[in-house]
C-alpha cells in the first residue's frame, strides 16, 4: 500500500509538471522532460517491484495515464499553416502584384458604386438599393481572405492564429451566403419590374427591399455561425497545415481527427439548400422575363427590357457557376487545387468583376459617372 502511494504521488508530479512544460513548448525537449520525470517516478518503486508484484498494475495504469495525457495535450492547436499556392513559390512576387492590382480595383470600384448610389437621386431605387448592399457584402467578404493570402506571398511566417482562422471563415461563410441571397432578391426585383410594371412601386416597396435585405442578413449569420460553430467543435491531430490560402471548411475538415459526418452532412445540406433554394429563385424569375420579353410587340421595348437584366445575368452566371464548381464537383487527386483557383475566381476576381459589370453595361450608373465627372 505504502509503495503504491508513492508511485501515486510520483506519477501525480510528474504528470503536472510535464503537462505545464508541454503546453509552454510541446516540443522535443519537453517529450526529453516528460520521459526523464517518468523513469524519475518510478526509480524507487522499481527497486522493490520484484519484492510486490502489487505493484505491477499500478505502475501500468500510470503508463496509461501518462500515454494519455500526452496525447490529449498534443491534440491543443492554437495557429494554423496556410499553405496557399505553395507549388507557384517562384512565381509569388509576380502574383503578390497581380492580387494586390484586384484587392485595390475590387475595394475601389465597390466603395465608389456604395458612394454613387448615396449621392446621385437618379439611382435611389429598389435595384440600386440592392446592389449598394452587394458591393458592401463584397467588399466583406474579399477583405476576409484576399490581404492574408497577398500577406503570405512576401512572408516566410504563413500562419494564422486559431481565432484568426475563426473569424476568417466566420465572415467569409456568413458574407459568401448574403452574396447568393442578394442575388435572388434582384432577380425577384428585375421580375416584377418587367412583368408586372403598373405594380412595382407598390410590391418593391421600401419595406419590402428592407425585409429581402434583412433576411439576407439573417440567413448568411446563421449558415455562417453553424459551419464556423461545427468544424472548430473538433479536434485537431492530424496537422495543422491547411491546404488552402484561407480557411473554408472542407481543408479544415480533411485535419480533423473526429467524425466529420455531422460536418459533412450540414456542408452538404447548407450549401445545397442555399444554392437549390437561390437559384431556382433567380430561374423561375428568368424564366418569366424571357417569356414576357418575347411577347413584346416593338424590338426597342425588348432590347430595353433585356439591356436591365444583363448586369445582372452575367454576375449571376460567373458567380453560381464558380460557386458550384467549388462545392459540388466530385472529389479527384486534382480537386484541391481546382478549388483553389475556384476560390480565386469567387472570392477575389469577382468582387472586382461586380462593379465593372454594373457599371460598364448599365446606362443609368454611366450617366451618374459623366455626372459626377463634371462636377469636379
Amino acid at each position: 500500500m505504502q509503495l503504491f502511494k508513492k508511485v501515486a504521488l510520483g506519477i501525480f508530479f510528474s504528470a503536472n509538471i510535464c503537462c505545464s512544460v508541454w503546453k509552454a513548448n510541446p516540443s522535443l525537449e519537453a517529450r526529453e522532460i516528460h520521459q526523464e520525470f517518468y523513469l524519475w517516478s518510478f526509480a524507487d518503486s522499481g527497486k522493490s517491484s520484484s519484492r510486490n508484484s502489487k505493484a505491477e498494475p499500478a505502475a501500468e495504469a500510470a503508463e496509461v495515464f501518462l500515454v494519455a495525457m500526452t496525447q490529449g495535450n498534443g491534440t491543443e492547436v492554437t495557429e494554423f499553416f496556410l499553405l496557399g499556392f505553395s507549388a507557384q513559390h517562384r512565381f509569388r512576387y509576380a502574383l503578390f502584384i497581380v492580387f494586390l492590382v484586384i484587392y485595390v480595383i475590387s475595394m475601389v470600384g465597390n466603395i465608389g458604386m456604395i458612394l454613387l448610389i448615396k449621392t446621385d437621386s437618379r439611382l435611389r431605387t429598389p435595384m440600386y438599393f440592392f446592389l449598394q448592399h452587394l458591393a458592401f457584402v463584397d467588399i466583406c467578404y474579399t477583405s476576409a481572405i484576399t490581404p492574408k493570402m497577398i500577406q503570405n506571398f512576401i512572408e516566410e511566417n504563413i500562419s494564422i492564429s486559431f481565432r484568426g482562422c475563426v473569424t476568417q471563415l466566420l465572415v467569409y461563410a456568413t458574407f459568401a451566403t448574403i452574396d447568393c441571397y442578394l442575388l435572388a432578391a434582384m432577380a425577384v426585383d428585375r421580375y416584377v419590374a418587367i412583368c408586372n410594371p403598373l405594380h412595382y412601386p407598390i410590391v418593391m416597396s421600401q419595406r419590402a427591399c428592407i425585409y429581402l435585405v434583412a433576411g439576407s442578413y439573417i440567413v448568411g449569420s446563421i449558415n455562417g455561425s453553424v459551419h464556423t460553430g461545427f468544424t472548430f467543435a473538433l479536434s485537431f491531430c492530424n496537422s495543422n497545415t491547411i491546404n488552402h490560402f484561407f480557411c473554408d471548411v472542407p481543408p479544415i475538415l480533411a485535419l480533423s481527427c473526429s467524425n466529420t459526418d455531422i460536418n459533412i452532412m450540414l456542408l452538404s445540406v447548407f450549401v445545397g439548400f442555399n444554392l437549390m433554394f437561390t437559384v431556382l429563385v433567380i430561374i423561375l424569375s428568368y424564366t418569366y422575363i424571357i417569356a414576357t420579353i418575347l411577347k413584346m410587340s416593338s424590338t426597342t421595348g425588348r432590347k430595353k427590357a433585356f439591356s436591365t437584366c444583363a448586369s445582372h445575368l452575367t454576375a449571376v452566371t460567373i458567380f453560381y457557376g464558380t460557386l458550384s464548381y467549388m462545392y459540388l464537383q466530385p472529389h479527384s487527386n486534382n480537386s484541391q487545387e481546382n478549388m483553389k483557383v475556384a476560390s480565386v475566381c469567387y472570392g477575389v476576381v469577382i468582387p472586382m468583376l461586380n462593379p465593372l459589370i454594373y457599371s460598364l453595361r448599365n446606362k443609368e450608373v454611366k450617366e451618374a459617372l459623366k455626372g459626377m465627372g463634371k462636377k469636379f
